[in-house]
């Protein structure tokens, strides 16, 4: 194309943007349609085995929501037996039963400490620790007190009903997480992030003590994620919330006595009458002795990526074939677990536990046309009619950090390890990861492509079609900074780059794509928010894909800690959005063009997309307003308050967005 060419194309693109991109109060009736909740599941975090309603043994769950809930099951047949609101909270790790009937439930979210009796039904019991609003784990002691640990300030308490919270203080100075807790015996066990360290804590006196490393344990990047005392053992399983090795510390000999490879976690059962304890071990439940140091298989499979019990413990069921006691447990989708040591009798029942709505974390188009949400936490994949709005698919899935489609293809960014799938909407759904058959079939479908675990990152959060590249972006896993930048090969079905801290401590949020080069919006955050940053402000950068090189970087929203959202407009400038503002760049001068100031909260979160449609940019401020911008004249009008956080823009014109877990359309 000719200079005179490019000039008059720019030309035509100006005129054009003039004549269509007016300002959305120029357009009356267009009114956004909710389209409903397209993702509900099952999660459950935190559980127990315990008496629940009329003393009766049940499976209490904590399932992940807005609110969260505790749940009480029916070992026997599955049925819910119980469903208790926790207003405020966002879901539970920490679920325990103490002596005296009682169950606690420690919550994220605000961090409140909840009782339930059969007496008092549930009750909020505030915020244990007025700095902490994460309580990770809690653990039994005497009659009705319990014991819990807390992020962000790495802190232990306990809580009793006659005498209130004790705050035994910050359990390290290294450490913003007590990750773990249990109770024997007038000590507390608590286990930390990494470096992984657990303390014995005397629970009258508070005096602590590390527990020495196990030998050839390198605790640098592990957590001691599960902590169970069970029998005179105490049991700690180092690493994250995959599989990992199982130690187990002799508390009367004071020394580590035996390790046990690729556990599953959560929970060890507690012990039978020799002892012995049941567990997860390699995808299928064992009994071990700690005694002998004797695993014996039962010939429970566990399938799929996660197969951590979500509580165990031991229940009469009085079953024909589940005579005495039975090791009953939960599963992280709602399934529960039953094995007879007796006979050998083995079951898996899905429980009466309601799926909850999922708030959206990942919006786009997809290859056949249909537009697709992926969501937080519970996670799940939902595939929409982009004519009628209406659900057509929803499978069990992982959480989705961003969605992207090339070259025939869905391909999805999931969270943790900064996993990345291709999903070929043609084919049957086959994720043998989240929905795993027992007997072999098809194809994976997503089907994993890799992952960045090696590297500490946890987020895939940008990720785009980069020519015949697949582009993506992380963030990494606490205590590290710096994302990798990569390009698989979707031809080859090879990573032709990656590389850490293209930006020195900066994660890579955000990408876009055009004759060549790739532009990245960088955050200083890393995945995880207890990691301080080094960096004082978001970058923006250039990367030749043909050379695999740094062309350029600047600052283009000076204090501006992230930029989470980067598109090219119809003249080929390139818009991004941070904390409060739009801006554009001319990529071929490197500077910042146009600056456009948005009204209310400066908060770095927000999403921006360029409709060719109408030549407009709309976006998402901050999780208060969806808002339309004419690229040429800077002007924007507000088109819906509301808790907007994900948006993208259908090739009809159409624009969807997600307020929390609801869906709206805006219609051209």
């Amino acid at each position: 194309m000719t200079l005179i060419q490019r000039l008059s194309a720019a030309a035509l693109a100006a005129a054009t943007l003039l004549a269509l991109a007016a300002p959305a109060s120029a357009q009356p009736g267009r009114t956004p349609e909710d389209l409903g909740v397209p993702l509900e599941d099952v999660l459950l975090i935190g559980g127990t085995a315990a008496p629940g309603p009329e003393g009766k043994t049940v499976l209490w769950g904590a399932s992940s929501g807005a609110p969260a809930h505790l749940n009480a099951v029916d070992p026997a047949t599955g049925a819910e037996v119980g469903r208790f609101d926790l207003p405020g909270a966002g879901g539970s790790w920490a679920v325990e039963a103490t002596p005296d009937g009682s169950v606690y439930v420690g919550t994220y979210g605000q961090g409140n400490l909840f009782r339930w009796t059969e007496q008092g039904g549930m009750k909020d019991l505030g915020r244990p620790i007025a700095s902490e609003n994460f309580i990770w784990s809690v653990a039994a002691g005497e009659g009705a007190t319990v014991y819990g640990g807390t992020s962000p300030g790495g802190r232990l308490f306990s809580y009793d009903p006659a005498t209130g919270v004790r705050d035994y203080g910050k359990l390290s100075p290294a450490h913003a997480y007590v990750r773990s807790v249990s109770y024997a015996n007038g000590k507390i066990y608590a286990g930390t992030e990494g470096p992984a360290a657990v303390f014995e804590i005397d629970a009258v006196t508070g005096a602590s003590k590390q527990l020495p490393t196990p030998d050839g344990l390198d605790p640098a990047d592990k957590w001691a994620y599960d902590v169970n005392v069970a029998a005179g053992y105490v049991y700690v399983r180092y690493g994250g919330s995959s599989p990992g090795p199982l130690h187990v510390w002799d508390i009367a000999a004071g020394r580590w006595n035996d390790e046990i490879d690729v556990v599953h976690g959560l929970d060890v059962s507690p012990p039978d009458e020799e002892g012995r304890v049941y567990l997860v071990k390699g995808g299928e439940l064992v009994r071990y002795d700690p005694k002998t140091k004797v695993t014996t298989p039962t010939g429970v499979p566990f399938a799929g990526r996660v197969a951590n019990t979500r509580g165990i413990g031991w229940a009469e069921l009085g079953l024909p074939d589940y005579p005495g006691k039975s090791i009953v447990g939960l599963l992280w989708r709602g399934m529960m677990f039953r094995y007879n040591p007796q006979t050998g009798a083995k079951s898996f029942m899905q429980t009466g536990v309601r799926g909850e709505a999922i708030d959206v974390t990942a919006l786009t188009e997809g290859p056949d046309g249909r537009m697709y949400a992926g969501g937080f936490l519970n996670g799940g994949f939902a595939a929409l009619n982009a004519q009628t709005g209406e659900r057509e698919e929803f499978h069990t899935f992982s959480q989705s950090e961003d969605m992207t489609t090339h070259d025939g293809r869905l391909y999805i960014g999931a969270y943790p390890e900064a996993r990345v799938y291709a999903y070929d909407p043609k084919l049957p759904w086959n994720s043998t990861e989240y929905s795993p058959s027992p007997e072999p079939g098809p194809a994976a479908n997503p089907a994993r492509l890799f992952d960045f675990a090696a590297d500490k990152q946890i987020r895939p959060r940008a990720i785009v079609s980069a020519g015949r590249y697949l582009a993506t972006g992380t963030m990494p896993d606490l205590g590290h900074l710096g994302g990798v930048l990569a390009l698989w090969d979707t031809k080859t079905g090879t990573l032709k780059h990656a590389q850490r801290n293209v930006i020195k401590d900066q994660s890579i949020v955000s990408l876009a794509y055009r004759d060549g080069i790739l532009y990245g919006g960088t955050s200083i955050y890393s995945g995880q928010s207890a990691t301080p940053p080094t960096q004082p402000e978001a970058k923006l950068f250039a990367w030749s894909v043909k050379e695999n090189r740094l062309l350029w970087e600047f600052v283009p929203a000076p204090g501006k800690p992230a930029i989470p959202e980067l598109t090219f407009d119809a003249l080929g400038r390139l818009w991004g959005i941070a904390g409060g503002e739009v801006f554009a760049v001319s990529t071929a001068a490197m500077k910042v063009v146009k600056r456009v100031t948005l009204s209310g909260s400066k908060s770095s979160t927000g999403r921006l997309a360029f409709n060719p449609r109408d030549l407009a940019l709309y976006g998402a401020h901050a999780g208060q307003y969806v808002f339309k911008l004419n690229p040429l004249t800077g002007q924007h009008t507000v088109l819906k308050e509301g808790p907007v956080h994900q948006l993208a823009v259908h090739k009809s014109g159409d624009v969807y967005f997600a307020e929390g877990p609801r869906l709206f359309r805006l219609a051209r």
